[in-house]
């Protein structure tokens, strides 16, 4: 996997490139634009009540997050949207769906893109081993409506799939559905009560994702590249470290955060350590990294865990690996590599 070329696209691509109302209806037509915006300011008054060198940073950044998405509030209303189509009928695709107007097109496994499908976006939730496929059904002159949902390090896929300058939008995924038709419930944390969901500023859709899921009583942070970058980052390293954490000891993502946190931090530490030697704007402070991240794990405690989707997921990382190894040096993610040798992945 090629890292480098892949990282670009949230730097080369910036504007050139999972409680519902009781019947799980779409509630915005009920809800006031000022009443979004107080949601708003209420959130950023709290990130600006944080403590030290940590909360004048986070409330930096939700400053410019709520910068964009105020913008992306007073410029838009829901009219204003065209209908979507969405790809993938599964848990993720039905709840986009039912987050909608009730106008969006859904196109099911095996069927093709409708020839007058409708000009709104286009919702990718499908496995992330379908995108390929996916990508080559869309007419290509629709591929900047793209909006993918998948977990993983999508970027150098995208990078080698889609043509330079496409504005495609990337939804960071905070929220769950348990089953098929259940509503999502949001990923929200001690340590980031406002929400995880992000999208990049530099998606032609960013605007519509953000109206989508908060009318929905759902989070959705819109970041501008680098804050997206780093947030993109941060997910693939949770994803990465208690899935591997929890496989070699094969039990849950909670039971990892509150038995294995002394292991699973070393391993953030060693993967974020990488992440920042090949990409110097993307940095962290451990501590609050790694505390974040174990917040978030707490809040999803009942997860299953697996080392799943490699390509995808550890993968990248072990991509790292294998660069610091041609190049003479040290193996910047060496329990990684042990784990993935222990799993047999490798």
């Amino acid at each position: 996997m090629a890292m480098a070329s892949g990282l670009s696209l949230a730097t080369s691509r910036q504007v050139t490139h999972h409680s519902f109302a009781q019947s799980f209806q779409r509630p915005f037509l009920r809800m006031q634009k000022t009443r979004r915006l107080s949601n708003l300011s209420r959130q950023l008054l709290a990130s600006a009540a944080g403590v030290g060198a940590y909360g004048a940073c986070h409330a930096m950044r939700q400053r410019r997050s709520f910068a964009v998405a105020c913008a992306a509030e007073e410029a838009t209303a829901p009219e204003a949207f065209p209908p979507a189509v969405i790809v993938g009928g599964g848990r993720l695709g039905e709840a986009f769906a039912k987050m909608g107007l009730r106008q969006d097109v859904i196109v099911r496994r095996g069927e093709t893109f409708p020839s007058d499908a409708p000009e709104g976006p286009i919702y990718v939730c499908t496995r992330n081993d379908a995108l390929e496929e996916v990508i080559r059904m869309v007419p290509e002159e629709r591929h900047e409506d793209l909006v993918f949902v998948q977990n993983g390090v999508l970027m150098p896929f995208l990078d080698r799939q889609l043509r330079p300058g496409l504005p495609v939008t990337i939804l960071l995924v905070y929220f769950a559905v348990a089953k098929k038709g259940e509503p999502p419930l949001d990923g929200k944390t001690d340590t980031d009560p406002e929400g995880l969901s992000a999208v990049n500023a530099g998606g032609k859709w960013a605007r519509e994702v953000h109206w989508r899921l908060t009318s929905s009583d759902l989070a959705c942070r819109i970041l501008r590249d680098m804050e997206f970058k780093q947030a993109y980052w941060e997910k693939n390293l949770w994803i990465s470290a208690y899935m591997m954490v929890g496989a070699l000891h094969g039990c849950t993502v909670g039971e990892v955060e509150s038995t294995h946190r002394k292991e699973v931090d070393e391993l953030i530490g060693q993967l974020a350590v990488a992440v920042s030697a090949s990409q110097a704007d993307v940095t962290w402070e451990r501590l609050l990294l790694c505390d974040r991240l174990a917040a978030y794990a707490r809040s999803v405690a009942h997860f299953p865990t697996a080392v799943k989707e490699f390509e995808w997921r550890n993968g990248a990382f072990y991509e790292m690996s294998k660069a610091a190894e041609a190049a003479g040096r040290p193996d910047p993610c060496l329990k990684h590599t042990e784990g993935l040798r222990t799993l047999k992945v490798i």
